[in-house]
């Protein structure tokens, strides 16, 4: 079977396709045949050695990828799922080691496995897990009711364009930073708000509300450029973990990890698709023999949507 990973950590040339083991389902688990892998940046931190130490004990290869979609080809014995072979369906993947996205075939929990949106291709349907479920997990941390209002950087990425929605499914006033050229972007995603990005931003979002905003999504990592921005007493969610001490705010780090087994929120996800809630972005495909131009191009900055990985022509 094929992957594609790194014996050793580098730049993206060191990424090879590779020959894994076949794996079959056991009790509790289904595999997937996949379609179509997503690259995100957290497979070019792995690919850069950002878990060396992590990994020390862990033979190569390392295979990124923590997005799949495809078919269910085998459910392992006994286990107890809606899910039937041939149904085709999307996971987020918690990976380690030789256990990762870019494969043409991974057996997965099967409470961390739902079946893909009616309404979208594979290629779509990658892009939506791991990105959608750290969305998720933020704005559960976050606790905010109707009505409060929101600021998220990074709004035009991933991660930040699927909260600006389900925070407005959620009835929150969303306030959101962009580019110039990002701005028609972030307002169609559904910020009620759009303020330049920079390092100036906790300002920026003062001018909106002086007495500052109920919550924080950090999805471009401003930290402390952007803890200003929240009220006193407010909360501050972090991908990337960090946190302060400061006015009594309460900081969050967001670990989507944590939601791995949670094909309950997933298939919440899938429905907002299905109705329109939630859009996928995908930028580009390409054959997954190039996942080292893939993580070129999103290393290169600028990529709005996915690129993701393609292992079969995709239904």
């Amino acid at each position: 079977m094929r992957g594609v990973g790194l014996l050793e950590f580098g730049g993206p040339d060191v990424l090879r396709v590779v020959e894994l083991p076949q794996t079959h389902a056991a009790t509790g688990e289904v595999r997937v045949r996949v379609q179509a892998s997503t690259v995100n940046p957290t497979d070019t931190y792995l690919r850069k050695g950002a878990r060396a130490e992590a990994l020390r004990n862990v033979p190569p290869p390392y295979i990124p990828g923590m997005d799949v979609a495809g078919v269910i080809d085998e459910i392992g014995p006994g286990t107890e799922t809606e899910l039937a072979i041939g149904d085709s369906v999307m996971a987020m993947v918690v990976n380690i080691g030789s256990h990762g996205g870019y494969r043409e075939s991974i057996v997965l929990p099967a409470d961390a496995v739902v079946r893909a949106p009616a309404n979208v291709t594979s290629i779509e349907a990658a892009t939506l897990p791991m990105n959608a479920l750290t969305a998720r997990q933020s704005l559960d941390q976050l606790g905010l009711r109707p009505g409060q209002t929101l600021a998220v950087t990074g709004a035009a990425g991933c991660y930040g364009g699927y909260v600006v929605q389900l925070a407005k499914a959620e009835g929150l006033t969303v306030i959101a930073d962009a580019s110039s050229a990002d701005a028609a972007l972030v307002r169609s995603l559904g910020a009620d708000i759009v303020v330049p990005r920079g390092d100036d931003i906790a300002a920026q979002i003062r001018k909106i509300v002086p007495s500052g905003v109920d919550g924080l999504a950090d999805g471009s990592f401003q930290s402390g450029f952007a803890v200003g921005a929240v009220r006193d007493g407010g909360a501050f969610a972090s991908v990337r973990g960090w946190s302060g001490n400061e006015r009594g705010i309460t900081f969050h780090k967001t670990l989507v990890r944590d939601y791995n087994h949670r094909a309950d929120l997933l298939d919440g996800l899938r429905r907002q698709v299905e109705d329109g809630t939630v859009t996928l972005r995908v930028a580009a495909t390409l054959p997954a023999e190039q996942a080292a131009e893939a993580h070129r191009r999103l290393e290169a900055k600028g990529t709005r949507g996915r690129l993701v990985l393609l292992w079969v022509t995709p239904s």
